[in-house]
């Protein structure tokens, strides 16, 4: 499987001026060490001139240590809108066009910016002084995208028309990367670790939602989940919408709200509790976050917006059940899961029961 056969997985940004975003979450984990990476990556209103043009990356990194920068030129993004590939700088050679460069040039050619391919992802960051504050480069070997033996569209077909605010794409649920991140002064090298990769696009955030994901679990090895709930805009009204992906053993195991029955318990923060039943599965998650969080940014109409809050040391048990007999295919602990609540209110538990 390579990732560029993911559906969605190309620039979806085709010129027009109205409000529009792009946005990528890119995780690494790093068990041995029990620590992080998740790559925020954003391009807003790309046309240009807006209250809002620009870019962004984001990084949090261990022990949810977290660092920002923008990149104010539209002009200085590029992205493939056929497969993903697409990357942001600042500075540069003068009269350097914003393109795809060979990964054995990109730090010389790049003061400050990052790239993502298919199967290398490479950046630096720089503190307001022009001191390195992170710099990556590693190489992505996919595993699982989002499907079995054919990759789909997260959302299902719908998700090709323009009546969903915002879709979302899961373009690698599970892989295995190597190589190397300088963060804050420490570096940190690793072969063969779980990595994840996800987008989102459109007009429009969800206004509340919340989301679920782990790739590293101890005792199941290549088991990956993604589970994500949220209030979302349809033509013009909004439904509360969920779904959960389990990559195990080669197959896949998905629930989605039309056709699957939901509960969930999310509190504001610190607890995820989610129970989901089709005609031949079940799944319950049970997540937990130790520590409070760190608030990240989002996509909003206003642009960037501290309206999220994230861990990546989330304690996350799964099981998963066949319906017919109750029989368990696979309970299993992680003590680093992303979890997330987003939007809002938030004034008190979220309770579905559908």
């Amino acid at each position: 499987m390579a990732i560029l056969s993911q559906p969605h997985s190309g620039y979806h940004w085709r010129s027009q001026a109205d409000r529009f975003f792009e946005g990528w979450y890119v995780r690494l984990t790093l068990p041995d060490i029990a620590q992080t990476f998740a790559f925020m990556y954003s391009i807003d209103d790309p046309a240009g001139g807006g209250d809002y043009s620009g870019g962004a990356a984001q990084i949090l990194g261990p022990d949810e240590t977290y660092y920002c920068r923008t990149f104010p030129s539209v002009n200085a993004f590029w992205a493939w809108s056929h497969q993903l590939g697409f990357g942001h700088r600042r500075g540069g050679k003068p009269g350097q066009l914003a393109q795809y460069l060979q990964p054995s040039t990109f730090f010389q050619s790049v003061q400050e910016g990052y790239q993502v391919g298919n199967n290398r992802h490479q950046g630096k960051l720089l503190s307001p002084s022009a001191q390195v504050v992170a710099k990556w480069d590693y190489h992505i070997e996919p595993i699982a995208g989002w499907g079995g033996k054919t990759e789909k569209a997260t959302a299902g077909w719908l998700s090709y028309l323009p009546v969903f605010e915002p879709g979302w794409q899961v373009l690698m649920a599970h892989g295995l990367a190597s190589g190397s991140v300088h963060w804050q002064g420490i570096d940190y090298t690793f072969e063969q670790v779980p990595a994840y990769a996800e987008k989102n696009w459109g007009g429009a955030f969800p206004s509340k939602w919340f989301w679920v994901q782990c790739n590293a679990f101890a005792n199941a090895p290549g088991l990956s989940i993604t589970a994500a709930g949220g209030v979302r805009d349809v033509l013009g009204w909004k439904e509360n919408v969920g779904l959960v992906g389990i990559h195990y053993q080669g197959a896949f195991y998905e629930f989605f709200t039309p056709e699957t029955t939901f509960a969930w318990t999310v509190d504001p923060w610190g607890y995820w509790h989610w129970q989901a039943s089709s005609d031949r599965y079940r799944v319950e998650l049970i997540g937990r976050s130790p520590d409070g969080g760190t608030r990240v940014r989002v996509p909003t109409r206003e642009g960037l917006q501290w309206l999220c809050r994230d861990t990546t040391h989330g304690e996350l048990h799964l099981k998963l059940s066949a319906m017919s007999n109750e029989q368990t295919i696979v309970e299993a602990t992680s003590q680093l899961a992303g979890l997330e609540v987003g939007g809002g209110p938030w004034d008190e538990p979220w309770i579905i029961r559908s």
